[in-house]
């Protein structure tokens, strides 16, 4: 494999993880996201992050028009592959975005932002800002994060600042007369290290309404 560039090249960080290995993610969709949006009424749909594009095939296969964004042209390459397999590649679109640098226009009926936690830069706060003002009326904006290492993770690979539920709230500073906050939870699952040591990992949940 070839050794990743230094972490503060996002773009070229990204891309090197994407196309040093044959498939990065395990192409199902997020479980937070499906417990989150089944039963939503489909409509447009932002996918930040997307990956190889599983979240947005499973939104797609739902009845939502996916927007999905990246940084990685590879990534992308594998999610457009993906949509087209699963029969879904008229209901996606894909866009390359430095996200904190640019972001799609329009609103959209969901904002979907799983996991935008990066060992190298990433304005967290920036881009979930843009999220936010990104959601039409009516719309969800839905953001799943890690709030911490693995019970078994004793030394963290890397310097992170994991956010807790009410700081996201603190930094997105929504105003309540738009915006009810519909999910604010702390979720515990299952995770296995690579040596097979079980335990366990928790994730913030936020799904948010505009009114």
């Amino acid at each position: 494999m070839t050794e990743l560039p230094a972490p503060t090249e996002p773009a070229a960080f990204w891309e090197a993880r994407y196309r040093d290995t044959d498939r990065v993610w395990s192409g199902r969709p997020n479980a937070l996201l499906v417990r989150e949006v089944t039963g939503l009424r489909p409509g447009t749909a932002l996918d930040l992050g997307c990956g190889e594009g599983a979240d947005a095939v499973w939104l797609a296969s739902e009845g939502w028009r996916v927007t999905g964004v990246d940084i990685s042209p590879t990534a992308l390459e594998r999610a457009a592959r993906h949509a087209a397999d699963a029969g879904v590649g008229d209901r996606t679109a894909w866009e390359r975005h430095e996200l904190g640098h640019t972001f799609p226009e329009g609103t959209f009926d969901l904002v979907n932002a799983q996991y935008l936690q990066s060992p190298v830069g990433l304005d967290q706060e920036a881009v979930l800002r843009c999220a936010a003002e990104a959601v039409a009326e009516r719309g969800t904006l839905l953001i799943v994060m890690h709030a911490g290492w693995p019970s078994w993770q004793t030394e963290p690979p890397f310097a992170h600042v994991f956010p807790t539920r009410d700081s996201v709230l603190a930094e997105l500073a929504l105003p309540e007369a738009s915006w009810t906050v519909e999910t604010p939870e702390t979720v515990r699952r299952a995770s296995v290290s690579p040596d097979g040591e079980e335990g366990f990992r928790e994730d913030n949940v936020w799904r948010l309404r505009r009114h």
